[in-house]
């Protein structure tokens, strides 16, 4: 499949390799373009603007932080709508905002184009390893166009429907169950380690009984061994995405006084110089308000 792929952080380094392994005609761009040589040693041709990685694609994905970095790279001067063929897919796999992305699948349809939303679930090694989850939605046919790339980086696809907004939301309100998780998990550390028990026994207990799941698991073991340098998700992007589900949230007057407590704890977390941690990290800001650092 002729794909172009934009935004080559961690994750969309690991989802581009992927696609590029499953052998797709593959074409990448990245602002800065030292982030493209292990695509290009692995056969990916590398674009030298946007507009070369839309040129003559059937699909282009963009990997990107946040909303401002979509509004620029899709819709800016020399954006992928200015440079996507008519009839070519957008396939937008970062996180965003459910007003940003109903805004680029209007303004992509304007220009005779095709917008899917497809968040992905999972850190960078689960990318790797195909093993992401994947939320897709948009036009059926648009979707099913997409399905050989989704299959090369993905353990499975949940399809949210024909309005891509849904995929967004559907991403957003997972990721509201994580950053709860994350800030419960935090709490439970501090308290059993205030009382001198070793935090390994309460990692134990949870992960061998009701709480045996990656999320548990994973960040669990993070917060046990304080290994906050391990980062696969930062502080700074776990703001961003925080933001975004309130956001959504105060669009559709849904209250979420769980996540003002998180998002106060990341606002804390940076203040003290943790940005570029991983989102773990709020567990030591719970730490600290305990005492215990």
């Amino acid at each position: 499949m002729k794909t172009g792929f934009i935004g080559l952080g961690r994750m969309g380094r690991a989802i581009a390799t992927r696609i590029v392994a499953a052998g797709h005609d593959l074409v990448v761009y990245n602002r800065s373009p030292e982030k493209t040589k292990e695509l290009a040693a692995a056969g990916a041709k590398v674009a030298t603007s946007i507009k070369d990685a839309c040129s003559g694609r059937e699909v282009v994905v963009s990997m990107l932080s946040d909303d401002a970095a979509l509004e620029q790279v899709a819709f800016g001067p020399g954006g992928i709508c200015d440079a996507l063929p008519n009839g070519a897919i957008h396939v937008v796999m970062g996180t965003h905002g459910t007003t940003a992305i109903r805004s680029a699948q209007e303004r992509h349809e304007r220009a005779g184009q095709l917008l899917v939303s497809a968040p992905v679930l999972g850190r960078p090694d689960a990318a790797a390893a195909g093993q992401l989850g994947v939320v897709i939605a948009g036009s059926p046919l648009a979707v099913q166009r997409c399905r050989p790339l989704t299959d090369a980086i993905a353990r499975r696809v949940f399809e949210a429907g024909d309005k891509p907004e849904h995929a967004a939301i559907v991403k957003l309100a997972n990721g509201l169950v994580l950053a709860c998780a994350i800030e419960a998990m935090g709490e439970a550390y501090s308290l059993v380690r205030k009382y001198g028990v070793e935090v390994d026994v309460l990692y134990d207990v949870m992960t061998e009984g009701l709480f045996s799941a990656p999320a548990y698991k994973g960040y669990g073991k993070l917060i046990a061994n304080e290994d906050y340098s391990n980062v696969g998700f930062t502080v700074e992007l776990g703001l961003k995405d925080v933001r975004l589900v309130l956001a959504a949230a105060g669009t559709e007057h849904v209250p979420l006084p769980a996540l003002n407590v998180l998002h106060d704890r990341l606002l804390s977390a940076i203040a003290h110089g943790g940005g570029s941690k991983d989102w773990a990290f709020v567990a030591h800001e719970q730490a600290q308000c305990a005492g215990l650092v």
